[in-house]
């Protein structure tokens, strides 16, 4: 085949329209034949002329080019020529045969398809960034070429750059980031809860789906703390922002949850702290929030929420109810007064509290997926991990999500038959005076009695009720109430009254006449506490742990 036959349309080059003939005027004479004066030295000087490119030979342009280049053509791409740079990287071909048996590491890149492509297309062709069997990566622009003007025998030019150190680069790029994302993601497990912890009146169940390798992770959370008492408190989460940073701001952020708990506060008030805490913890960061407790002696939720997407509650005709009001500003805004709401959870109901990766889509509005949730969750039936694992489903949560998604499930069985009689209330109304001790601890006791309980453990609830009735009775005010309960796992004993003053445990001197009685329960209790009930006035309250049948 004649080489200079061919002529090679390269990208960004174009051949000229015609060749220079032999009448053109040159620039240095008049047109009178006359040589103007400026120009007569450098005629005698006789400088050596520059070729022009449509003088310079195609093939040793060609073989100086540090990319690699390999002309093809016919059907059958017959090799017609390859460059020097071409030759070092994959050594001596012979022209004339076919690229398959001349070109083997083109047809391992799988290049010979885009060779097809392009002769019949008539349309250039690149494929980026290949590893060679030379151990190095190139990018490959095949260009179609034609034999002369008249369009006839066609073939494909290969031109291939060397983009090694680009796809190195990049390759570590890509491990950098997916090793800080299994940091992130590690990191983000470890301080979410191993193991949920298991009130006795509430079934509960989480789950967490960290973004796809694209996304890097993010800052949600959820936590289950059991107040003492009989109530839970419930948080669910989600900090701004991803990465290792939002992953530790969401572990500050838990860690003061739980401590603000176990101050038995108000869902506002925890929410009134942490704002002040997401504040001194980066100013710029802000992190949506909701709180909620249940007490089984109320049968609803009381919740606060802090820019949070509303709970849903399912009762058990499945008929869905959207916990709407109050929704303060997120956390880390500052100077907003949160307030609490509540929402019925009776027996047999199951709540959902998520974050926004469950329902928020691009180019959909976020009610649209709220609504979505629910129409899932009014169907969804089951233990609290099947509802949670159905509702994700449901939502087309995959490994690939570009958000995280954290849901928290929680249910309130309806208990019949012998799972009943596990769980009894009693209470009595104490209206002051002499006697008010000695009924309190004649109801305890025949209501200890009646729940079969054994002797050890009944005397020590009827002395448990007598400290807790007494101490009430001398440092609080009507009206004044004594509640027992008992669970599968614990007896429950709480006093209230209208005074909203704690009592604290303090060491008794041995002249002293009072102090003793909350010492005398937090000793022979398995555990005690107490708080400010919403309408004024306190609650305290001790808890023995049953033996195991």
């Amino acid at each position: 085949m004649n080489f200079t036959r061919w002529s090679a349309r390269l990208p960004g080059t174009q051949r000229r329209a015609a060749a220079r003939t032999d009448t053109t005027v040159s620039p240095d004479r008049r047109s009178d034949g006359s040589v103007p004066s400026a120009r007569a030295e450098q005629l005698t000087d006789e400088a050596p002329p520059v070729p022009a490119v449509d003088d310079l030979p195609v093939r040793d342009v060609l073989d100086r080019v540090p990319a690699l280049v390999a002309l093809v053509h016919g059907p059958d791409h017959r090799l017609a020529y390859v460059n020097d740079a071409y030759v070092t990287a994959f050594g001596t071909r012979r022209p004339g045969e076919r690229a398959r048996e001349s070109l083997p590491e083109l047809d391992e890149l799988g290049l010979f398809p885009l060779l097809d492509q392009v002769q019949r297309s008539g349309r250039p062709r690149t494929l980026k960034s290949r590893k060679a069997p030379d151990g190095r990566s190139y990018t490959f622009t095949c260009t179609p070429v034609t034999e002369g003007d008249s369009g006839g025998d066609r073939g494909v030019l290969v031109f291939a750059t060397d983009v090694t150190d680009h796809a190195e680069a990049a390759a570590r790029l890509r491990a950098s980031e997916s090793r800080q994302r299994e940091t992130a993601v590690t990191l983000q497990r470890s301080l979410l809860p191993q193991e949920l912890e298991e009130p006795d009146d509430l079934r509960v169940a989480a789950t967490y789906h960290p973004g796809g390798t694209e996304a890097a992770v993010g800052g949600d959370w959820y936590d289950v703390i059991t107040l003492g008492g009989g109530r839970t408190a419930l948080v669910i989460g989600d900090v701004m922002g991803r990465g290792v940073r939002a992953a530790a701001v969401m572990g500050q952020l838990r860690t003061a949850v739980r401590a603000y708990a176990r101050l038995d506060l108000p869902p506002h008030e925890v929410l009134q702290l942490l704002d002040g805490l997401a504040t001194e913890i980066d100013a710029n960061q802000i992190a949506t929030c909701v709180y909620a407790i249940h007490d089984p002696n109320e049968g609803r939720l009381v919740y606060a929420s802090a820019g949070h997407l509303p709970i849903l509650v399912r009762d058990e005709n499945g008929t869905v109810q959207r916990a709407d009001e109050p929704t303060g500003p997120p956390l880390g805004t500052g100077g907003w007064m949160h307030s609490s709401g509540s929402i019925a959870l009776t027996p047999g109901s199951t709540a959902v509290l998520y974050t926004d990766g469950l329902v928020e889509r691009r180019n959909e509005d976020l009610d649209e997926g709220i609504a979505a949730l629910e129409r899932a969750l009014s169907g969804a039936t089951g233990t609290p991990q099947v509802v949670c694992d159905r509702l994700v489903r449901s939502a087309g949560v995959t490994p690939d999500h570009d958000d995280d998604v954290a849901v928290l499930v929680l249910q309130h069985p309806a208990r019949k038959g012998a799972d009943a009689e596990r769980f009894r209330n009693a209470a009595l109304e104490l209206l002051g005076g002499v006697e008010a001790a000695p009924r309190a601890r004649a109801f305890a006791s025949g209501v200890l009695t009646s729940w079969r309980f054994p002797t050890e453990l009944h005397d020590l609830g009827v002395l448990a009720t007598s400290e807790l009735v007494a101490n009430s009775l001398q440092h609080g005010t009507p009206p004044m109430r004594l509640r027992l309960r008992r669970t599968d796992r614990r007896l429950i004993i709480e006093v209230t009254d209208g005074d909203d003053h704690l009592p604290r445990r303090r060491r008794a001197e041995p002249g002293d006449e009072s102090g003793r009685g909350i010492a005398i329960v937090a000793t022979i209790a398995s555990n005690w506490g107490s708080r400010r009930t919403p309408g004024g006035g306190k609650a305290v309250w001790c808890e023995f742990v049953l033996p195991k049948p």
